[in-house]
Parts: structure tokens; sequence; C-alpha cells
């Protein structure tokens, strides 16, 4: 087993707008064994600035809740599709996300995590291949393989969403304790009856 540093990239320039715009190269957080990845989109300012993922207000959003369901953020891992921070925080584009694709998929493999937790529309269509109505399909998990390993993943609204709009926010606490279900789990009896009635 390699240790934490392996799974840092440092010194990457395979997208030049990116390596302009960023100051860091902001990489996944959370021990190496973690049962929940979450996976967001990419950094944004704060992130940028601190190197780490989720740290600004979504990043609030998220501990309170991970706190409220059992889990905590030194328990769970938190990664992005794109490792740097696009300008004026616009969307990756789809050579970006394949630029950093195998980053994530050797963060994946490393962990080899119960349930992958999709934070948004980027994330989630990025790892399913598929497009997706998020706040709809928010809730489900699909089977997923991912560099030949089948994994859960879980659709999650983005954190942020509970700040502009209230009805998110049901979605959003519903779907981490559904995490946090699957990651205790195991298949056992009682993780599945729960999870067929959620």
């Amino acid at each position: 087993m390699g240790s934490m540093e392996d799974l840092r990239v440092t010194g990457c320039t395979r997208c030049p707008k990116l390596v302009d715009c960023r100051s860091q190269i902001v990489n996944g957080t959370g021990p190496e064994d973690a049962d929940v990845l979450f996976v967001g989109e990419g950094p944004g300012a704060q992130e940028d600035e601190q190197g780490e993922p989720f740290v600004g207000r979504s990043g609030s959003v998220l501990d309170d809740q991970l706190r409220i369901v059992g889990l905590d953020r030194e328990t769970v891992r938190i990664t992005n599709c794109v490792r740097c921070r696009p300008p004026e925080n616009r969307d990756p584009t789809d050579e970006e996300l394949e630029n950093c694709r195998e980053y994530l998929e050797t963060e994946i493999d490393r962990l080899d995590p119960e349930v992958i937790v999709t934070l948004g529309k980027v994330p989630s269509e990025h790892l399913l291949g598929r497009s997706v109505a998020v706040t709809k399909e928010a809730g489900s998990v699909e089977n997923v393989r991912i560099g030949g390993t089948p994994y859960r993943l879980l659709i999650c609204v983005h954190p942020a969403a509970t700040l502009y709009d209230r009805s998110q926010e049901a979605t959003f606490e519903e779907t981490i304790e559904r995490a946090a279900d699957l990651a205790g789990a195991d298949g056992s009896e009682s993780g599945q009856t729960r999870l067929d009635g959620f």
C-alpha cells in the first residue's frame, strides 16, 4: 500500500488554461481507507487559496450535514473531478475532465470506497457517462464501473444548491443520510431494508 503522498498530484501541466488560473493544485483530503468518497466538480476561489476541497460556504454545509448523520470530515474522503480552479469558476471542459480523470481513477482505486457520492451535475455525469437530472435523481444509487471495478455511486445535489434553493435542503440531507447508511450497511439486512424504504 502506498502512502497518501502517492495520491497527491504535484506539478501537472496538462491543462494550460487551468495552470494559468490556479495558485495551487487542490488534492483530495481524508483517509485512504475511507468508506465514503465525495466527488465535487473542481476547486473554487477559497479552495484554490487554501489547497483543500470544499472549504468555502458549501464546505460548511457539507460538514454540518456529515456531523448530523454521524460521519465527520475526518472519516470521509473528499476530492474533485478536476484539481485546479477553472477561470471564473466556469465548468471544467470535457478535455479538462479527461486530463484529470486518471488521477481520480487512481484515487478511487486506492480507496475502494463503499460508496462514491457525486456532488452536483458535473461529477455525476462524468462518472456515470450520461446526462443526469440531479434534482430529480438525487438519492438514487447506481452501479458503475470505474477502471473496470464496480462501485456504488450515489447521486447528490451540490451542497451549494441548498444555499440558493431551500427546497433542496431536504434532498441533500436525505442523500447524505443515505450515504452514511451505505457506508455502514455492508450489505447487512437492516441496511438493505432501510435503503429500500428510502
